[in-house]
């Protein structure tokens, strides 16, 4: 039997039709989190949902969830048009029986609707993902957050007093990767948060070559976090990361044959001018990452801008805006 709740993103409850709420972008997928009121048993300092952090837990990023019974939800599901809703993603916070409710909610949305599934979660054992895949799950994301294993530590895990651990994230991204496929495996890189571009693009390469990619996050400082005094990263800096992971991806370049400067910044994408012309001419490169179908409107900014993530084609102008951040006049091609 289904959980009697979950939470909905805002977006989703527009385009779902169950409240009357005006979307700037409609989201193409319907986004659902699941429901506890006591929060995570982790404690990132990013989160609003972790242990410590005092913030209402109706909101994830700056995105709120509102809580709605499920069996409205999987009605609204399946009434959804195909054309507007081309992929479900459920976010599992971290409770105890959690994992039950993950299940449930998967077997609910299965029965409601064709649409394919993605989870967000923590690590889980293989026989877990067994058990999703064989319920209908598409793709599994288990979310890093930090390119490297010191920032792990820092802002999820031994430091902060959180349970989660780097090497256990990484053995089931492996595990995930031999049981969903390459290429079927995300996990989340948030930038901003006291990584070097270079340590980022490596992050990049390390999971592309492991048959997981990746979806990138611009930090975004929520009241009550523990960071919510840390800034977002400088823009010209996120568009060259989104630049070295939309190369990284199409396998267009690689990390070992960029060049950086010695603060560890992009100076060269190690790719052919012509491709990185291609790649970066109709500014794909700048719109979210993510499972195909996500297009996370407003997760990390206001809809006034400026837009870290796109979550629309851009126009000309705009692309062009966009790779003169990159800098590259100034810098080696």
């Amino acid at each position: 039997m289904i959980p009697e709740k979950v939470r909905v993103s805002t977006g989703t409850v527009g385009l779902l039709g169950l409240d009357n709420i005006m979307l700037k972008v409609k989201p193409t997928t319907a986004y659902l989190m699941t429901h506890t009121e006591d929060g995570c048993v982790g404690n990132c300092t990013f989160c609003p949902q972790a242990r410590e952090s005092p913030t209402d837990k109706s909101r994830l990023s700056r995105v709120l969830w509102p809580t709605y019974p499920s069996t409205d939800v999987m009605e609204a599901l399946g009434r959804a048009p195909e054309r507007e809703l081309r992929r479900v993603c459920i976010q599992a916070v971290n409770y105890p029986g959690f994992f039950e409710d993950v299940h449930a909610l998967l077997r609910g949305i299965g029965a409601a609707t064709d649409t394919p599934v993605s989870l967000d979660t923590c690590p889980l054992t293989g026989e877990q993902m067994r058990k999703l895949k064989e319920a209908g799950l598409d793709r599994i994301g288990i979310p890093l957050d930090g390119a490297t294993s010191v920032l792990f530590d820092k802002v999820k895990g031994s430091e902060v007093g959180g349970p989660f651990s780097w090497d256990d994230h990484m053995e089931a991204l492996g595990e995930a990767v031999e049981l969903f496929g390459r290429g079927r495996v995300m996990s989340n890189l948030i930038i901003g948060i006291g990584e070097t571009e270079e340590e980022a693009a490596n992050f990049i390469q390390a999971l592309m070559d492991m048959g997981v990619q990746t979806a990138l996050f611009a930090f975004t400082p929520i009241r009550g976090t523990n960071l919510q005094g840390h800034p977002q990263p400088p823009l010209d800096s996120y568009r060259r990361v989104q630049t070295a992971r939309h190369l990284i991806t199409l396998r267009h370049a690689r990390s070992g044959d960029m060049e950086f400067d010695d603060g560890g910044a992009i100076v060269g994408f190690g790719a052919d001018p012509g491709v990185l012309a291609g790649a970066l001419g109709k500014g794909d490169a700048f719109c979210t990452s993510g499972c195909p179908g996500c297009n996370r409107p407003f997760y990390n900014e206001r809809p006034s801008g400026p837009l870290f993530n796109y979550p629309r084609s851009l126009t000309p102008e705009e692309a062009a805006r966009e790779a003169e951040r990159l800098g590259l006049r100034d810098r080696r091609k």
